[in-house]
């Protein structure tokens, strides 16, 4: 019983039609008994690993349980074999989609080379004269054969530093653009299918389906579905504040600013008052201190936080 409202809260959060009621409803929910944040925990680790193929194996297993034993038979799944058939399942396709408040790693993210797990941060040499810093959440496919000089970032964020190659280049792929370099460092994030793309030095030649643009240093250019944005001149001190350990906000947005926390630490953190998060926010933040960032925001915009089992913090 307890397990089945555990994954209904969790169904709930995920909805994107939580409330400042849910949160308040699902803080007393959880403190009726250390059984009932347990159950919370529980179903948040499992919707993380497995998301929906889980859970919806999960439901067979006990329907196929109260069949046996009113029927006299004893059941024919065992939760191990629940957790292979999620994978499984994970496996043909389930997670290929956009998980929900990117609780586990989609299919595509798994066939990297190079991973980075929530809040690390790894340095890889990828290709002779091109050094990568992989930022937290970050996955990364090598090249092969004619393409060795190229490398996909399948999510998250990299920064590429490409010595002088002369006449050759070095590619970044993301999300069907590509981003192209004989010398420069160059900044590549990946937000679902909008990429942001940022030259520090030198220049950087980006092209997306039938359009390019050529980035000088300190520029910036996002792309998407819908084509190009306008290029932007950046402050290189706080677009890559990320390689020192750093969030730097010039009036930044608190929903922004969330979204970046959320990069940098397990669980989730929801806020429910959209108009708390058009709030404009100046700081800095060590990104290996998330939590320390919501103590101030808590005090700053006098934001009531929830902290729930599973690293879920509700806002509000």
């Amino acid at each position: 019983m307890l397990e089945r409202e555990a994954h209904a809260w969790i169904r709930r959060l995920t909805s994107g039609e939580a409330r400042a009621a849910d949160a308040a409803a699902l803080q007393r929910w959880c403190g009726q008994s250390p059984a009932h944040a347990a159950a919370f925990s529980e179903a948040s680790q499992f919707w993380k690993a497995f998301g929906p193929a889980g859970q919806s194996l999960l439901e067979d297993e006990r329907a196929t349980s109260r069949r046996s034993r009113v029927g006299g038979r004893s059941p024919i799944m065992s939760r191990r074999v629940v957790v292979g058939g999620a994978l499984a399942a994970a496996a043909t396709g389930i997670m290929v989609v956009r998980p929900p408040l990117d609780l586990w790693p989609s299919l595509f993210e798994l066939r990297a080379d190079y991973r980075t797990g929530v809040g690390e941060q790894r340095e890889v040499a990828v290709v002779d004269g091109v050094a990568v810093q992989m930022n937290t959440r970050t996955s990364i496919a090598l090249g092969s054969g004619a393409a060795s000089g190229t490398v996909e970032l399948i999510a998250g964020e990299a920064s590429f530093k490409v010595a002088d190659r002369g006449a050759e280049t070095f590619s970044v792929i993301a999300a069907s653009g590509k981003t192209t370099s004989a010398g420069a460092q160059f900044d590549v994030r990946v937000d679902g299918a909008s990429v942001c793309v940022t030259c520090l030095t030198n220049e950087a030649r980006v092209e997306y389906r039938t359009q390019q643009v050529v980035l000088k240093s300190r520029q910036r250019v996002t792309y998407s579905d819908s084509g190009f944005d306008d290029v932007v001149a950046i402050d290189p001190s706080i677009a890559a504040a990320w390689q020192q350990g750093l969030i730097i906000c010039n009036m930044m947005p608190l929903t922004d600013l969330i979204q970046e926390l959320n990069r940098y630490r397990s669980g989730r953190i929801v806020l429910l008052n959209a108009e708390f998060g058009r709030n404009p926010v100046n700081g800095r933040f060590r990104i290996d201190r998330p939590d320390e960032a919501l103590v101030q925001i808590e005090r700053a915009f006098g934001i009531r936080a929830r902290t729930l089992p599973g690293g879920l913090v509700l806002l509000s």
